[in-house]
Order: C-alpha cells, then structure tokens, then sequence
C-alpha cells in the first residue's frame, strides 16, 4: 500500500508540473558601471519556480549579430521548448539567462581598443547579478553557455577563456572568428579600428578566435568543459565549425560535432535547442 502511495504522489507531481509552464520576462535590466549604461537581458524560469524554495542550474544563452534578449524568446521559442524537455525529462529544471549583446555597440567581447569591454561586463557585473537576483547554483558543475551565430562564438570565448565557469558549451553555427590574420586586419579596417600595432592586433586575433585558442591551449584546459558543436551542412559559416572538430580531434579532445542538413535558420536553431538542453542537463546531474 505505501508503494502504491507512494507512486500516485508521484504521478500527482508530475501531473500537476507537465500543467505549469514556466515564466520569460524579456525586459530586464542591470546597470554596468564598466559599460557606463543600462543592459538589458530576458530570463526563463522553470515551471515550478514560484512553489519551490530550491535553487538550479543556469544556461546562458546568446543570441547572434541582429538579435537582441528577445531573439531566443520570440524566435527561439524558448518558453514552449524548455517546458517541453523539462516536462518530458529530457532535460533537468532550469534557469536561462539571455543578455543583450546588440545595444551601442555589437558583440560580446572586449574591444581592441579597450574602449567597449562586454567580456568584462558579464563575468564581473552580468552574471553576479543574475545568480545573486535569481536562485541559482552559482558552481561551475551547474552552469553551462550556449548561442547561436555571433553568440556562438561568444559560447566559444567564454569557455575557453573562463573553463573553469562552465560545465558545458554548447556553440550552434557559430561565427569561430576570423581565421586568419589577415581576415582580421581587414574586418579591422572595416570597422575604422586599423591604426592598432601589428603586435595589438595580432595578440588580439590569438585571443578572440576559437581556433587559435583550440591549437594553443593545452588540452587539459580544454576538457574541463563538455562541448557540443552543431552546424548545417548548408552553413556559410559551416568551414570554421569544422575545422574546431579537426582541431579538438587532433588534440584528443571529446566533444560532440553534429552537422545535420541546413543552413543557417532559426529552424534549424530550433530544432538544435532541445538537444542542447539534454545535453547540459547530463553535467547538471554529474
């Protein structure tokens, strides 16, 4: 008879959490003293987040170049999708934060001229903020990043500059940077910010492409996070992906690659996002 009972209290819970949904709020902001300005950002919390007192893992999820906050809420379907895995157990209960990275100046990094500096804003005043706000386990076993795009690249840097942050990354069609120094000179010129030393630019390129980093760090350094790196075959950004795969092989570095036939869409996006949620959630529970 206890088992029985047992049982149906947990068919009752489960039941009755399948019928909650969770929450997005997509206006919310903090203010950056290193940015001298208000930042956005837009959070999911987890269908039974309001009735419980526990704390949860977070993703941080990035949108790409064009995007703001809003892009993994209006066009990313975050909501329907994460209550679905989390509804069906494919992924643990969790909390995703979604920074805006398009306001004043675009991108998620430092820039060259030390002038815009994003990297700094969100490891020193983002994500204190959040996972003070929220009730978060701030822990690396329970944090992980993912983005698409621009916000792919951004998953790249974070990780690899910061793995002892995150358990997991999870880059989908990422733009890796450019892949070689001169592409990075001419983009340089084309935002006006040529006038920096070779030495500048080239310190800057070793720092801010995937590849570079990938072929320079150790590999130890590297595993200390679990990858998963996902572009269509399509993809015009599919050449750098791939040659992160040969570089992470080469270097013995397990990660999953997985090119599946598209381009570069939100579709495509779409349909990555659940398996990037299954995928975190396994260090979650690690």
């Amino acid at each position: 008879m206890k088992k029985i009972l047992l049982f149906l209290s947990f068919i009752s819970y489960t039941a009755a959490l399948l019928s909650q949904s969770g929450k997005v709020y997509d206006n919310l902001s903090v203010h950056s003293d290193i940015l001298n300005m208000d930042r956005k950002y837009a959070v999911y919390l987890p269908p039974d987040y309001e009735s419980s007192e526990r704390s949860y893992p977070v993703l941080y999820l990035l949108h790409g170049a064009g995007d703001d906050q809003t892009g993994w809420v209006q066009f990313g379907e975050i909501l329907n999708i994460t209550d679905k895995a989390i509804g069906d157990g494919s992924a643990t209960p969790m909390i995703v934060i979604m920074p805006d990275a398009n306001t004043g100046q675009r991108g998620y990094f430092n820039s060259l001229d030390g002038n815009f500096r994003y990297e700094d804003f969100f490891f020193d005043e983002l994500m204190p903020h959040v996972e003070k706000k929220f009730r978060i386990k701030s822990n690396k076993q329970f944090r992980a990043v993912a983005g698409l795009s621009m916000g792919g690249g951004g998953s790249f840097m974070y990780a690899l500059h910061r793995p002892d942050l995150f358990s997991s990354a999870c880059p989908l069609s990422a733009y890796v940077g450019p892949l070689t120094l001169e592409d990075a000179k001419r983009m340089a010129e084309r935002m006006n910010i040529a006038s920096a030393s070779v030495e500048v630019m080239e310190a800057y390129f070793k720092k801010h492409n995937a590849l570079q980093l990938v072929e320079n760090m150790s590999a130890d350094d590297i595993k200390k996070v679990r990858w998963f790196i996902d572009c269509g075959d399509d993809d015009f950004l599919y050449e750098g992906n791939s040659l992160i795969h040969v570089a992470m092989r080469k270097k013995e570095v397990p990660h999953e690659f997985r090119v599946r036939n598209g381009g570069h869409t939100w579709t495509y996006w779409r349909e990555s996002l659940p398996v990037v949620l299954s995928f975190i959630s396994e260090a979650f529970h690690q």
